[in-house]
């Protein structure tokens, strides 16, 4: 199975306020140290400012370990005020997937990730029902129920952090899992917890945004893939689809074509994640696809 950064090579990303000299300094500290970039991606934000790179290199003939290349990172990024992370071919993300009674992006994450498209450790799967355990089992992947109510949530969501710590989780994939996580909990996750919403934000927030395209008559739906925040359903947006709507749509429709949407749109989310292609800066993203 491949991994989302091969071994023998490494990814830097990096985000700075924009000047002469970033790409130059980047180049040649990787050239100093005998990584050879094998490809490098930038964007300019010219209204805000601000430059992003990705850089992917070869590290099998690098004259430094890991803390020699950090240190040696740090050095530039505190010329430039950088925020920077190097991530090593050897490292492999792993993935909580959180899902309440709705299995369809379920089902399509654990298929890609077989199939070997989402190249990351999946341990375990949190719900707040037993529904989709059948699921889990069939992947050969641990399921771990935390039913929730008003009064049990801030318990439960306690047992759910020690659960991820105790698996080294990464990334929480929120895969429709119906429950608002408390803002201890993602101020815990920040950028590390991706949420998919089914409509096309900013349109359409809460919990029956299909109905609510019905009522309003619309003629395009969509789902969105972004990073959950304190604030409901308007964290950094990764990724957006849409598919066209008419008139002889009822909310069954809508229903029925927004799923296959919320399937692509995460599963393409979660991927550039764990392929390191998302910078997050104020409430947007720059994916380098």
């Amino acid at each position: 199975m491949a991994t989302s950064t091969p071994p023998g090579t490494g990814t830097l990303l990096v985000s700075c306020p924009d000047r002469r000299g970033i790409v130059a300094a980047l180049a040649q500290l990787l050239y100093g140290h005998g990584a050879n970039i094998l490809d490098a991606d930038q964007h300019t934000d010219a209204i805000a400012g601000q430059f992003f790179q990705r850089i992917r290199f070869d590290t099998s003939e690098m004259r430094v370990d890991r803390a020699g290349l950090e240190r040696a990172v740090t050095e530039v990024a505190e010329r430039f005020g950088m925020r920077w992370r190097v991530v090593l071919g050897s490292e492999r993300k792993r993935v909580a997937i959180f899902v309440s009674r709705y299995d369809h992006c379920l089902y399509d994450l654990l298929l890609r990730h077989r199939a070997g498209e989402l190249a990351c450790e999946i341990p375990l799967i949190v719900s707040n029902h037993d529904d989709l355990e059948p699921v889990a089992r069939q992947f050969g992947i641990a399921f771990h129920t935390f039913p929730i109510s008003a009064e049990s949530k801030p318990a439960q969501e306690k047992s759910e952090l020690a659960l991820l710590s105790e698996h080294r989780i990464d990334l929480v994939v929120l895969a429709r899992y119906m429950q608002v996580l408390s803002a201890a909990f993602i101020e815990r996750w920040p950028a590390r917890i991706i949420n998919i919403h089914h409509s096309f934000l900013p349109a359409f927030t809460g919990g029956k945004p299909y109905h609510q395209a019905y009522e309003r008559g619309v003629k395009l739906i969509g789902a969105t893939a972004h990073y959950a925040t304190t604030d409901l359903d308007e964290g950094p947006i990764i990724d957006q689809d849409v598919a066209r709507a008419s008139h002889r749509d009822a909310p069954a429709d809508l229903v029925r074509k927004g799923r296959d949407l919320e399937r692509t749109v995460l599963a393409r989310a979660v991927r550039w994640h764990i392929e390191d292609r998302v910078l997050v800066y104020g409430n947007k993203t720059v994916v380098f696809e």
